[in-house]
């Protein structure tokens, strides 16, 4: 089992962010299509958080023109750049799944207030954009690499 344990932390996502079921996010998302590549962003209320370890995924809901769609996110994809908290939730459940089938003001999640809660969020977003800026700057320095290392 320890074996099991040490694959697992080896593939977890370094600066992973911490978000609760119920908050509204963002989540920047690294779409490759052929060479090029873009960041896509996803904002929505997390449904769910499921699993745990390497296996870890959460589900956004948004709504999409008036019909709603849930993406599942892998916790710890490389592909996600970072998840920013736009609002925090105030819910007293795991699993949200009543959302769907909600409709207008009663969909809505209740926000947690207050100058201890905004200077938190502020402080996991400057984290977030910290870990996002490090990894970016990584991936640079190794395309810089992998490029000198063709010229020479």
């Amino acid at each position: 089992m320890d074996l099991i344990k040490a694959i697992e932390e080896q593939q977890n996502r370094p600066g992973a962010q911490d978000f609760n079921v119920g908050d509204t996010v963002k989540v920047f998302f690294k779409i490759i299509e052929g060479k090029t590549e873009r960041i896509q962003v996803y904002e929505g209320v997390v449904l769910c958080k499921k699993h745990g370890g390497a296996r870890q995924t959460f589900t956004v809901r948004k709504e999409s023109y008036g019909i709603g769609v849930e993406r599942v996110f892998p916790y710890n994809s490389p592909r996600i750049v970072k998840v920013d908290i736009v609002r925090p939730g105030k819910v007293r459940r795991a699993k949200l799944y009543y959302l769907r089938d909600k409709i207008g003001k009663d969909k809505k999640v209740k926000t947690l207030v207050g100058a201890k809660i905004t200077a938190a969020i502020a402080a996991r977003n400057a984290r977030a954009d910290a870990a996002a800026a490090s990894q970016e700057a990584a991936i640079k320095q190794e395309l810089h690499e992998e490029h000198t290392n063709v010229k020479k």
